[in-house]
């Protein structure tokens, strides 16, 4: 994994039924390693993301807008290992994360992150509150040239303060590697199931689905996608 930090990255992500993943995992197996942690393969993951109180983060993402920023702690469950990162998606489609180790039961910011979020974002921290918790399981595949790594997210859970929702039969994948992923065993396997590209940011859709104050109508037909997807027979949010 040290290996394969990509921490300056392109990303493509897919999402589709939980009913593809077996035939996806056996077509690529002789391609990948695969994380284990305490014989474990699927690994709980706990985020807390913040935004403004005009939710700046979650607006300039919904608008289109190039050189965007997320803000969130990540708690890596099993290994009890949390850090703060920044993610910033620039006008060449590349994503670079920036992270120091962090406390991931502790809301406020210490004075080593504050200066951290200073030197790496636009935000002033006293602007910067909680506002969406989600929760997965994930399988992390290696390339064995080292160059590209793998997600597979799934049991997708997102909470606010009041609101919970599930996204229940649904695996979100994204390639990171260093160039085009079109070299990628998991991209063509992905195109042979006849699964296309397509954008899916878990900060977004769990705003969209758990807020009805924001603005959302650019995430309104992704978020009837996904329901079709889940074959869920009730509506994610009212629109």
């Amino acid at each position: 994994m040290d290996q394969v930090k990509l921490m300056n990255r392109t990303d493509t992500k897919y999402w589709f039924h939980t009913s593809h993943l077996h035939q996806l995992l056996e077509t690529v197996q002789n391609d990948y390693f695969i994380l284990t942690m305490e014989n474990e393969v699927a690994l709980p993951y706990s985020t807390i993301y913040y935004d403004t109180e005009k939710s700046r983060m979650f607006t300039a993402h919904h608008n289109g807008k190039l050189n965007r920023y997320k803000i969130r702690r990540r708690s890596y469950v099993l290994s009890g290992i949390s850090f703060l990162e920044v993610k910033f998606k620039n006008n060449k489609g590349r994503t670079i994360k920036k992270r120091i180790p962090g406390n991931f039961e502790k809301n406020q910011f210490t004075e080593n992150e504050n200066i951290f979020l200073q030197k790496t974002t636009p935000f002033s921290v006293q602007d910067l509150s909680p506002s969406l918790t989600n929760n997965f399981s994930r399988i992390t595949l290696v390339n064995r040239n080292f160059k590209e790594r793998c997600t597979i997210d799934f049991n997708l859970h997102f909470s606010t303060n009041n609101k919970q929702i599930a996204l229940n039969n649904l695996v979100i994948v994204e390639v990171k590697s260093e160039g085009s992923p079109s070299a990628s065993p998991l991209a063509r396997a992905l195109r042979n199931q006849r699964i296309k590209t397509s954008g899916f940011s878990k900060y977004c859709i769990g705003r969209t689905v758990t807020d009805s104050s924001i603005k959302r109508n650019a995430f309104k037909h992704k978020i009837r996608m996904i329901e079709r997807t889940i074959n869920t027979e009730n509506s994610l949010y009212n629109l």
